[in-house]
């Protein structure tokens, strides 16, 4: 955005653990940051991060990521966005449209 470049952005480089498994049980990547608290409008770009796990296996490795902190006009309009974007599912009708 470009409030964030008018603005600035802090970039913090923190070491991460990311677990992938790919098994008939889960199918699941998370990462955990260590030692940081990520807000609305933050960034995570993790570093060499692995893309693929074969069938029926788990992989749990230590990387590096950067967290590109939003600037407060940055979290603003992510909060207002998202609350935007939230009204859109009211809209949803669970009505049937079959009549008998």
């Amino acid at each position: 955005m470009i409030g964030g470049l008018l603005l600035g952005r802090q970039r913090v480089e923190v070491p991460c653990t990311v677990d992938i498994e790919h098994s008939f049980d889960s199918l699941h990547a998370y990462v955990d940051l260590e030692g940081v608290e990520v807000g609305p409008g933050d960034e995570v770009i993790v570093h060499d991060a692995p893309t693929e796990v074969p069938f029926g296996e788990r992989l749990v490795v230590q990387r590096t990521a950067t967290v590109i902190r939003a600037s407060w006009l940055e979290r603003l309009l992510t909060k207002l966005l998202s609350r935007l974007e939230l009204t859109e599912l009211y809209e949803v009708g669970f009505s049937s449209w079959r009549r008998a």
